[in-house]
C-alpha cells in the first residue's frame, strides 16, 4: 500500500493485479482451496444479518444495527487489508502476495465472460438461451424480455459493473491501497446483499446503500469519463459519449449507474435503460441515449465489449496515475 511500498512497487502491485485479472479471471482453482475475500464478506454480512435484523425490533433500532453491521465489515476488512500488506513486506517477493490479493477483488473478465456468454447465447439459442444466460448478471424477470431487451440488459449490467466492480477497487487501491480497497468490496458487497428498499431491509439496509452510494460517487463518474476516451481508440463516438453522459446521468434513478450507462450508449448510438420488470413490480424509467437505436441483439453486445476492452486498458492507466501521483505526494 502506498506508505508502505516504495513508488516502484506500489505501482508494480496494481499493475500485476490488473495483469492476472486480466489473464486468469476468478481464478477458480485457487479458491476451491481457500476461502475468496468476498465469499467470506458475504458469510460474515449474512451471519449479522440473521443476528441483528429481526422482524420483532423496531425501524430507529434496525437502522443502527445495519449502520454497525457494514461499518464493523469495511472496518474488518480494512484491518485485513492493512495486516496482509504489512506483512507482505517484511516477505522477500512480498509485494505479489499483496498483488494477487488485489487481483481477486477486480472483475475484468469475468464481467467481460459473462456478458459474451449471453451474446454468445442469443446467437445460437436464440431468445430461450439468452434469456437463460441473462439470468446470470441481472435481477430483472428475463421472461418478458425480448432479444432487444436482452442486449440492453447486458450492455446495461457491463456499463454498470465497469464502474463498481473494476473502476472503483482500482480507484481505491490508489487511493488507500488494500485497505481501502478490501474496505470499498465490503461495502459494495453488503449493499448487495442488504441495501434494498424492502420491508425488510429499508431500515437495515439504509447505512449499506448510502455508504456504497458515497463510495461510487468519484469512480462513477469517472467510469463515464474514461469510457468516452475509450471511445476514441475503439472507434466510436467520444464527443457523443460525453453530450449523452451529461445530459442523460441524471435521469438514472440511481445516483451513480447513470455515468456509466449514459456514456456507453452515447459511444455505442444506442439506447439503453427505459421501462423493466423485477420480481414483483414494474419501473418505469428514463431512456438513456433516447435518440439511439433501441433495437439490436448479438452484433450489439459484441460492440459494446470492444468498448469495454478498450475502457478497461485506459482504467489501467488512470489507475496507475492516480496512484504514481498518490505515492509522490505521500
Amino acid at each position: 500500500m502506498p506508505g508502505l511500498w516504495t513508488q516502484w512497487e506500489s505501482l508494480t502491485i496494481l499493475a500485476a493485479a490488473l495483469a492476472l485479472d486480466a489473464l486468469f479471471g476468478e481464478m477458480a482453482a485457487l479458491f476451491r482451496l481457500l476461502p475468496h475475500p468476498v465469499e467470506a464478506m458475504g458469510r460474515l454480512i449474512g451471519a449479522m444479518d440473521r443476528k441483528l435484523n429481526r422482524p420483532e425490533r423496531g425501524e430507529g433500532a434496525r437502522l443502527a444495527r445495519g449502520a454497525f453491521t457494514v461499518a464493523a465489515v469495511a472496518g474488518i476488512a480494512a484491518a485485513a487489508g492493512w495486516l496482509v500488506a504489512t506483512l507482505a513486506r517484511g516477505i522477500p517477493g512480498g509485494w505479489m502476495i499483496e498483488a494477487l490479493v488485489a487481483a481477486t477483488l477486480l472483475a475484468q473478465r469475468s464481467l467481460y465472460g459473462h456478458v459474451a456468454a449471453v451474446a454468445r447465447a442469443l446467437a445460437d439459442d436464440g431468445l430461450a438461451g439468452g434469456r437463460r444466460a441473462i439470468r446470470h448478471i441481472v435481477s430483472r424477470d428475463p421472461a418478458g424480455l425480448d432479444e432487444h431487451g436482452i442486449a440492453r440488459a447486458a450492455l446495461e449490467s457491463l456499463s454498470e459493473n465497469f464502474a463498481d466492480a473494476v473502476v472503483a477497487p482500482v480507484f481505491w487501491y490508489a487511493v488507500a491501497g488494500l485497505p481501502g480497497m478490501l474496505a470499498y468490496k465490503a461495502i459494495n458487497t453488503a449493499d448487495s446483499m442488504i441495501g434494498y428498499r424492502s420491508d425488510k431491509y429499508r431500515a437495515f439496509g439504509k447505512a449499506a446503500a448510502r455508504l456504497d452510494d458515497a463510495a461510487n460517487w468519484i469512480p462513477a463518474r469517472l467510469a463515464g469519463l474514461i469510457t468516452a476516451l475509450a471511445a476514441m481508440p475503439a472507434g466510436m463516438d467520444a464527443t457523443r459519449a460525453l453530450r449523452v453522459m451529461w445530459r442523460d446521468a441524471g435521469t438514472h434513478a440511481s445516483p451513480n449507474a447513470g455515468w456509466p450507462e449514459a456514456a456507453f450508449a452515447g459511444a455505442l448510438g444506442l439506447a439503453l435503460g427505459g421501462p423493466r420488470v423485477y420480481p414483483g413490480e414494474g419501473t418505469k424509467e428514463h431512456w438513456i441515449g433516447g435518440e439511439g437505436k433501441r433495437k439490436y441483439g448479438p452484433k450489439g453486445i459484441g460492440r459494446g465489449l470492444k468498448l469495454y476492452v478498450w475502457a478497461c486498458a485506459v482504467n489501467a492507466g488512470v489507475g496507475l496515475g492516480i496512484l504514481a501521483v498518490r505515492v509522490n505526494l505521500g
